[in-house]
């Protein structure tokens, strides 16, 4: 705002206002851009709405490509790196949570791992969280669909596949990422992936879950057991 003295500055006068003002916009601008790139660090956490659950943005770094050296490195050593984390999954996509955006989404998405002439055996893990009106079945039937309309010679395998396409609903947002040795580095376990071998096989992998507190019972239904191996595998 100006006053009667500043409308009656002479001209010299105004141009070193002017000045001063430019000087002090260029400090503003300056600090401004100093705060914003110390807001955008490598590593930022960033609320993922869901208890247990840690999000963290990353810049410049590909997640699948980290966190599968990370598994990688703990699989070879057998050394255990972490007490409290218990799985660590890359995300490298994320859409809403709805099944017409998924699938708009994933047309794109799976292009670089199964459009041909790329091509192979793969399997879908999904997982929900504070969300109920997604289906789990109708995911990974539309999911698979996508991926077998992108190439027909990609097939399912849910014993050892060259990738894991893990699907992390967190209430209205659909995290994605295709992964490899999805088996083979115990589901993307810390915990797990640093044990023997002879360890693994004392604990039945399939029991685990996020929670290391709850238990998941698997009824089968291929072939009927009798009652003493019934018994022996409830033991």
């Amino acid at each position: 705002q100006f006053s009667d003295h500043e409308g009656q500055l002479s001209g010299s006068e105004r141009e070193e206002d002017e000045d001063d003002v430019e000087a002090v916009l260029k400090k503003e601008v300056g600090q401004i851009r100093a705060s914003t790139e110390q807001k955008l660090r490598r590593f930022q956490s960033v609320e993922s709405g869901a208890n247990n659950v840690v999000f963290i943005r990353t810049r410049g770094i590909e997640p699948e490509n980290l966190v599968h050296h990370i598994l990688k490195d703990m699989h070879a050593t057998k050394k255990k790196k972490t007490r409290v984390i218990l799985r660590m999954l890359p995300i490298s996509g994320t859409c809403k949570a709805f099944m017409e955006d998924m699938k708009k989404y994933t047309e794109t998405f799976f292009e670089p791992w199964f459009k041909a002439p790329n091509k192979g055996t793969f399997q879908i893990v999904y997982k929900a969280r504070n969300n109920s009106h997604m289906s789990r079945e109708e995911v990974i039937k539309e999911l698979a669909g996508i991926v077998g309309s992108l190439n027909p010679e990609n097939k399912v395998d849910l014993n050892n596949p060259q990738y894991t396409i893990v699907v992390e609903i967190i209430k209205n947002v659909c995290c994605l990422s295709v992964v490899k040795d999805y088996v083979l580095f115990r589901k993307y376990n810390l915990q797990e992936v640093v044990k023997s071998n002879k360890e693994g096989a004392q604990q039945n992998p399939s029991s685990l879950t996020e929670e290391q507190n709850s238990k998941v019972v698997k009824a089968e239904t291929e072939e009927e057991k009798s009652s003493k191996e019934v018994k022996q595998e409830n033991e």
